[in-house]
């Protein structure tokens, strides 16, 4: 009975994982080029899930490809945004890229690029909300494609391990794993939007 229920288990790890995995890589993917699909909590999530497995190697495949997605997401929209620069009508992708850039925050980050290079876009992607005007910073100052994915991929790899960490940090306080997605999600859901509701914050302060 022993060794059935591990068979079981195995088995039931094994279709886990051959659909997990492939749906996290597109999902963060999806979400590097579309910058509205929550892919902090898909990697938290995603690591609560492994948390729980039996698999060795379960939260490596997690931060490999939630890394390797996520860069390639970003090199993509990248890309794209190069070739809109110097399209004499711009691109559909290169005005989504402005669209989630206010004027305030591109200026801050255009200073601290122009201070700090590659460092800021390390950070970047630890910032909520702090990617898209780095990158478009980056954009307006030229960077060939090959600088900025140097630089892209400690702050892929930092950004994979972070949120990772959110997730086993959820699984490890609970039994079953649904219990420490939930409480991953929300947790990066409110991480997400902590640097907004500082902002709204500061602002009502001021207006007083």
């Amino acid at each position: 009975m022993v060794v059935l229920a591990a068979a079981t288990t195995s088995g039931q790890e094994s279709a886990q994982q051959a659909i997990g995995y492939p749906t996290l890589f597109l999902l963060v993917l999806i979400g590097a080029l579309v910058p509205v699909v929550p892919t902090g909590a898909l990697v938290s999530s995603a690591a609560v899930v492994a948390f729980h497995q039996t698999a060795p190697f379960a939260m490596l495949l997690v931060f490999v490809v939630a890394s390797l997605a996520a860069f390639l997401g970003d090199v993509a929209l990248y890309w794209l945004g190069r070739r809109g620069m110097g399209s004499k009508n711009g691109s559909r992708w290169l005005a989504a890229i402005e669209s989630r850039a206010p004027e305030d925050r591109l200026a801050q980050a255009q200073e601290k690029l122009a201070e700090h290079g590659v460092t800021v876009l390390v950070l970047s992607r630890m910032v909520p909300a702090g990617r898209i005007p780095v990158m478009l910073a980056c954009l307006l100052a030229k960077w060939p494609v090959r600088r900025f994915a140097r630089g892209d991929v400690p702050a892929c790899l930092a950004w994979a391990a972070t949120y990772q960490l959110i997730g086993v940090l959820g699984g490890s306080l609970f039994d079953e794993p649904w219990e420490g997605v939930v409480a991953a999600v929300a947790l990066t859901l409110a991480i997400s939007a902590a640097p907004s509701v500082w902002r709204r914050l500061r602002g009502i302060r001021g207006a007083a």
